[in-house]
Formats: structure tokens, C-alpha cells, sequence
């Protein structure tokens, strides 16, 4: 007797179209001798199987235990369906419409079999610069809509040949449905051209490689925008891309060759040798050996270097015997969006670079480089862009619940991102950078269309920033009425507790650098109780005027002179002379403009209070990049952390009084004690402040869980410092992992919070 059919019908959606999954199925199904047929629907991958019950059933195992590896399944629904007598599986062709259910994964770093392939003369993809399949390659980066499909991407302008369409077509070839399969006869192709457009004849690999060895700088399109290049090995070249781009301390990133070189300059634990080899390949800060055999140009005054790894096969391409380092920063002009097309970059990099390194595969979506760290918090983002992005952030159902409407959180102007929050996940942007200018705000405006037609979102409103200069509230208040404000430092809280799953009050404890807040002063280092609807503010630093605003951002010593007058007076004026003897004209000034209240905002912030402990000890007067003079004291702090060994502080009130800890760090300071103890002592009074802030809430609050945000929490030591004392005092801690503590984090709060307050 013939053993039963049955027949299933399965939705698999999650991060399923692009990651070689209907090949998966395909293969799967065959190996089990099932039939059926498998597409790319608008809200996932469809299954129709029928077969015999126990393979039927094995089957519907394997695609939850086994998927692809570049897969992520949210969900696998499975339904009963009557059997329609295939005679074969197969996969249809792709249908319906585009819900949001699905998405298409992150681009991905090079594989190892593709890798081998560039590197082997007998083999047809032998130093092709777009060699990919359906593990590795562009995704997010060359996609124009939903479904992952070829001629939806920036690849519909290239005809396979026969070669590769027999491959895309063979179910047990890896480049099965591959849509950006090509090879140097029907693919992209690269050419070198000096600053005037003229190409330069011959093989562009070995001119690129001796323009390089040189000490010439090239722009490099790569997969989601141009870097600039330069040797990494030379300290000349480096110099030169920092003058030409008037970036004297900010820290470059670099690509070394392979993990093999990495490890001869930077110390490389597991964690974050993992994160390097990873699909992802992110640029990860890591800590220099010493003596540090690299040209200290690449960051000055810092322990740390930002690396990568080659993650395209035309990086891997470039890496010579004599190039085993090179400079890949993110090639824009300070303040603008980073340059992805050509005629723009040969235009606003002609004065940085001396050579362009071109192609003709068209980037649809700009995507910079991330930037990560591994801590004791576990992994923590500078900067999420390629490699994790577009993948959305699961909401907890204790957190969203079954709400059909979308919304969007416009984010901040600075480190900026927008999120998009539709049913249960939290799409956070690339990072979008800088949006104070004409051309950044319409990369944003441009990004955010693009999103919401990628994920079918309709956003019915927004939640926004209070500050009333801000270009991301005057678009999201412009695109939805009803966009509701959200302060700055609630929305850092909020978003802590959405990617921890948390609802309900916490404290939030956010030390940050600038904040509108909501008595129209400049908040940044604040206790915070509350959820995603409100929030009190329990206690705050002490008010500070900031003669000059953003001037004295700029230039610490300001800061550090106002922090001195306002709270110690007389005394303080004098000690401001002592520290800034070159200063004497100037803090004349400044003494005017604080006692007439001329252009002076209140500030309490724990970001200016670094400004001007970095200023007291001398290590850094001017800012010449967003949180250097914080950067480069926190750098001072220990690597570890042992014991808290606090100044004295006083509390107020709701208050944190800064007069005590001023007066004994300007004695130490000027009785010679090393800065490093200054340092740490400095770090261990604002951990002992807050934890005493914190014990006075939850003796009145009863509340324990306490989440850390704001972009101060960037500071390593001061991360550990308070998570183990945090702990040690009977809190449940939470802090980022999936977005950036800073403002590049801010977008999901701010989606939360307008979702929670309900209402159209």
C-alpha cells in the first residue's frame, strides 16, 4: 500500500532573500525526494511541500536547525495545505507584495571559496574585483526594492554570459540564484584615472598597488561609498591625507592583509578576532602593542586603532608584499555624506586624492564602514552601518505589542540615523552622519524614502527631538504633523531599554555631551527615572554657564575657565590664570560674558565636564573632532579596573555639586601628582556620584534596574567601572549591544516613545 501524501504550506520570513535560501530549500527538498515549489513572496519565503509524513516533517526540522548561514529566520509558520500532485520541486518565480515581513540581509564580506578563486590563475573569476555568490557579496548596498531579485538591483544592467548563467541556473552550484554573479566577461569593471579624469593606461591592479607603495593617495569606490588610501606602512602619506583633509588628531582606520598582520601590531582577543573574520568584517578597535610599530599619526594620543579586515575581493586585490597596511577612511569632505557615485567623488575629492580607483557597478544605498569595540558590557557599536544594517532589531512582545501602525524615529543632527519601527522589529538606518548641511539633510530625506519603500513602511508619525534647531525634527515635524518631541536623554534611555527588552521603570543613568532639555538648558549628565512614556529627572549635574556655546565646545580651556569662575570665583579665576598663562586677554572675556549672561547656555553635562578636566591637566585644549579632549583623558584612566578611589562631591538636593572635586583636581594637577591618577580619580568620582544618586532612587523607588547610555559610556574604563559596582550593589544592569550608546542610538528611543504615547 502507497504510504500517505500530505502537503504543507510554510512562510519562513526573517532575513531570508538574498542568503542563497531558496537554493537551500531547493536542495533540501530534493535530498529528501520531496516536491513542491519555493518563491520570494512579498512577506517571506514560500513553501509548498508535499511528500511522505516523516520527510515532510524532517524537512520542516531542517530549515529552522540548518539555514544558510547568512539566514536569519524570525519566523517559520507552518500550515496545512491539500497536496496539488507535483511532480518535481522547483523554484517559481518571485510574487507578491513587498511587506516588511522579510528583508534582505547586510552586505557580506568575501568568502573563502570566492577568495581562493581571485587567487587562483586557473580559474576564470583570477583577480576579478566582483567576484561573489550566494555567501558573500553586495545585498543592502546594490538594492533598489524588494524582492531581492536581479533586476531590482544595480546588477540589471549586466547580461550574464553563458558561463554564469549556467552557474546562477545549477541548483548544486553555491552561485544558485546568486544575483550579483558575474565575472570579467559580462560583470563591473574597475579603471584608475588621475585627478583630472585622465585614465591611466595599463593594468590598473599594478598601478594601483605602485601609485600606493609610493606615497600616492587613491579614492577607492568600494562596496558602500569611496575610501581614501594610502600606504598605512608610511607616515608621510598619512600626513598628507590628514592636511589635505583637516583631520590633524581624528583618528584613521586601517586595513591590514590578513589577521596574521593584524596581530603584529594590535593585541587581538578571540572575541574580537571573531568579529573581524565575520561576515560582517567591521572596522573593530583594538589595542596597540607596545612599543607600537606603526607610525603614530594613525591615532595620535590614543591606546586604541580602529581595524578591518579586506572585505571585497578589490580590497583583497590591492594588498601587495609591500602593502601589508593601508589607510581606508571614509572618503567625504568634512560635514558631507560620504561620496558613493563617480562624478561626484572625482568632484569633491580632486583636492584630497591624487588618483581615483573607479567602477561601474552603481551603489544604490550609501553604507560607511562599522565601527565596534568588544567590552565587558560584550559588543559595542561606534558606528552600525555595513554589515548590520538592514537587519532589523526583534522587539520583546513586552515591549510592542500588536499594533499595526508604523512610525519613525527622526534621530539626532549629529552621528545621525533614523528608525523605522513596524510591527515587532526596530529598523535602525545606516549610519547617516552629519545632517546640518543642504547635502546631508537630503541624504536623509533621500535614505529614509529608499527605507520605507525597502520594508514597505508607512509611518503615521514620528517621534523627534526637542532641540528647535534641529534639521531631523523640521523634516519629521514637515512629513508628519502629529510628530510628537521626545527629550534627548529620555529617548537615550528608551532605547537602552527597547534593545534590552524592558518595560516598565528603570533609572537611566545618562552621561552624554549634548542634550536640549526640557527647562531650555544643555542637559548630559542626568538620573533619569521612567519608561517609554515619561520620565523624571531625579538628579543632574550642577548648571554651568558656557560662555560662546559651541566656541567653548571647541576649545576646552573655555570651558574649563567657566567651570572654574562660575563655581569657585575669585579662587577660581586665579587658578584659570595659573593654568592658562597665555590665556589672560581672552578669560577677561570670558569672565565678562558669565557675569552679564552674554551668550552663555547652562550646560550639565558630563562630556563638558572631560572638556575641562582635559583642559585642567593640559592634554587637550581644542577639539578638533566631536569628544577628542573627553577621548583622550578617558584614555589616561586605567585599563582596568580595581578599586574606586573617588575626590570628594557633594550632593544637593537634586544637585551634584563639581566645587570640591574642581579645587582638588587643579591641587593635584598643580602639585605634580600624574595625570594618570588624576585621570582616574576624576572617572571614579562621577562612578561614585552616580551610584549614590542611583541608591537614593531605589530607597525611595524600589526600582534596581538601571540601564547606561549617552555617549560618554563609550569610555571603556568608565563602562567597567560602573558595571561592576553597579552589580556589587544589587542593580540589574543593562547597556547597548545592538545600537550605539551615542546618538547614533537615539532614532530607536525616539520610535519607542512615540509608539508608547499611542494616538495619531
Amino acid at each position: 500500500m502507497a504510504e500517505e501524501l500530505i502537503g504543507k504550506k510554510i512562510l519562513v520570513t526573517g532575513v531570508v532573500q538574498g542568503v542563497g535560501f531558496r537554493p537551500f530549500i531547493f536542495g533540501l527538498a530534493r535530498s529528501l525526494g520531496l516536491n513542491g515549489t519555493v518563491q520570494n513572496s512579498g512577506n517571506g519565503v514560500l513553501i509548498l511541500v508535499e511528500g511522505p509524513r516523516e520527510p515532510v516533517d524532517k524537512f520542516i526540522h531542517e530549515i529552522c536547525a540548518r539555514p544558510p548561514v547568512l539566514a536569519s529566520i524570525s519566523q517559520c509558520q507552518v500550515g496545512e495545505s491539500p497536496p496539488q500532485g507535483f511532480r518535481e520541486f522547483r523554484i517559481e518565480r518571485t510574487g507578491g507584495r513587498v511587506t516588511g515581513d522579510s528583508v534582505v540581509p547586510p552586505d557580506a564580506a568575501t568568502c573563502r571559496q570566492c577568495r581562493g578563486e581571485i587567487f587562483d590563475p586557473a580559474d576564470r573569476h583570477y583577480q576579478y574585483p566582483f567576484t561573489n555568490c550566494t555567501n558573500c557579496g553586495p545585498r543592502f548596498t546594490i538594492l533598489k526594492k524588494l524582492p531581492y531579485d536581479r533586476p531590482w538591483t544595480s546588477m540589471d544592467k549586466f547580461d550574464m554570459c553563458d558561463k554564469c548563467a549556467g552557474e546562477y541556473a545549477d541548483p548544486g552550484d553555491r552561485r544558485f540564484h546568486a544575483q550579483p554573479v558575474a565575472c570579467p566577461e559580462c560583470g563591473p569593471e574597475v579603471w584608475l584615472v588621475d585627478r583630472e579624469g585622465g585614465k591611466i593606461e595599463g593594468d590598473w591592479l599594478v598601478n594601483a598597488r605602485r601609485l600606493l607603495s609610493e606615497g600616492r593617495i587613491i579614492a577607492v569606490k568600494s562596496l558602500g561609498g569611496f575610501h581614501l588610501a594610502c600606504n598605512g606602512l608610511d607616515p608621510a602619506p598619512i600626513r598628507l591625507l590628514r592636511l589635505r583633509k583637516g583631520r590633524p588628531a581624528k583618528p584613521l582606520a586601517v586595513m591590514c592583509r590578513n589577521i596574521d598582520v593584524v596581530r603584529e601590531y594590535c593585541h587581538v582577543s578571540p572575541e574580537e578576532e571573531s568579529l573581524l573574520e565575520s561576515p560582517a568584517a567591521p572596522i573593530v578597535v583594538l589595542e596597540k602593542k607596545n612599543p607600537f610599530r606603526l607610525p603614530d599619526e594613525l591615532a595620535p594620543a590614543l591606546n586604541g586603532l580602529g581595524v578591518m579586515l579586506p572585505y571585497t575581493p578589490l580590497h583583497l586585490l590591492l594588498f601587495a608584499d609591500a602593502l601589508q597596511v593601508l589607510v581606508m577612511t571614509s572618503g567625504n569632505l568634512t560635514g558631507l555624506p560620504l561620496a558613493a557615485d563617480n562624478d561626484r567623488a572625482m568632484n569633491e575629492l580632486a583636492g584630497i586624492a591624487d588618483f581615483f580607483l573607479l567602477h561601474n557597478r552603481d551603489i544604490v544605498n550609501r553604507c560607511d564602514d562599522s565601527v565596534v569595540r568588544h567590552t565587558c558590557g560584550g559588543l559595542q557599536f561606534f558606528r552600525r552601518a555595513r554589515g548590520y544594517v538592514p537587519e532589523p532589531i526583534e522587539m520583546s512582545s513586552a515591549v510592542v505589542g500588536s499594533e499595526e501602525r508604523d512610525y519613525v524615529g527622526a534621530g539626532s543632527d549629529m552621528k545621525n540615523t533614523f528608525c523605522l519601527l513596524k510591527k515587532n522589529k526596530a529598523y535602525v538606518s545606516q549610519h547617516i552622519g552629519s545632517i546640518d548641511t543642504v547635502e546631508g539633510s537630503e541624504h536623509y530625506k533621500e535614505s529614509l524614502h529608499k527605507f520605507c519603500e525597502l520594508i514597505g513602511a508607512r509611518p503615521v508619525r514620528a517621534g523627534c527631538d526637542l532641540h528647535p534647531g534641529f534639521n531631523s525634527s523640521a523634516i519629521a515635524r514637515s512629513r508628519f504633523p502629529a510628530a510628537i518631541g521626545v527629550q534627548h536623554h529620555h529617548a537615550h534611555m528608551a532605547s537602552c531599554m527597547a534593545e534590552n527588552g524592558l518595560n516598565g521603570d528603570v533609572i537611566g543613568v545618562i552621561l552624554d555631551g549634548t542634550g536640549y532639555g526640557t527647562d531650555g538648558n544643555i542637559w548630559g549628565f542626568e538620573i533619569l527615572t521612567g519608561g517609554y512614556v515619561d520620565f523624571a529627572r531625579e538628579f543632574h549635574l550642577e548648571y554651568v554657564p558656557l560662555p560662546g556655546g559651541d566656541q567653548a565646545v571647541r576649545n576646552p580651556w573655555i570651558t574649563a575657565s567657566a567651570y572654574l569662575i562660575s563655581l569657585l570665583g575669585q579662587e577660581g579665576a586665579a587658578m584659570a590664570a595659573t593654568l592658562f598663562p597665555d590665556k589672560i586677554k581672552e578669560l577677561g572675556i570670558v569672565r565678562k560674558m558669565i557675569s552679564r549672561k552674554i551668550n552663555s547656555p547652562f550646560v550639565s553635562s558630563c562630556g563638558r565636564l572631560f572638556d575641562a578636566a582635559s583642559a585642567v591637566l593640559n592634554i587637550c585644549l581644542e577639539n578638533t573632532y566631536e569628544g577628542q579632549a573627553a577621548i583622550e583623558i578617558g584614555e589616561l584612566a586605567p585599563k582596568k579596573f580595581c578599586r574606586l578611589e573617588p575626590y570628594r562631591y557633594q550632593i544637593e538636593g537634586h544637585v551634584i555639586d563639581l566645587a570640591p572635586l574642581l579645587k582638588a583636581m587643579v591641587s593635584d594637577y598643580c602639585g605634580h601628582v600624574p595625570q594618570t591618577l588624576i585621570a582616574k580619580k576624576i572617572h571614579d568620582t562621577i562612578v561614585s556620584a552616580i551610584l549614590d544618586c542611583a541608591l537614593r532612587v531605589r530607597s525611595q523607588s524600589g526600582i534596581s534596574r538601571v540601564v547606561f547610555s549617552g555617549g560618554c559610556w563609550h569610555n571603556n574604563y568608565l563602562l567597567s567601572a560602573a558595571i561592576k559596582i553597579f552589580k556589587d550593589n544589587g542593580f540589574n544592569v543593562f547597556v547597548h549591544n545592538k545600537v550605539p550608546p551615542g546618538d547614533g542610538g537615539i532614532s530607536l528611543g525616539q520610535a519607542l516613545v512615540s509608539y508608547h504615547r499611542g494616538g495619531i
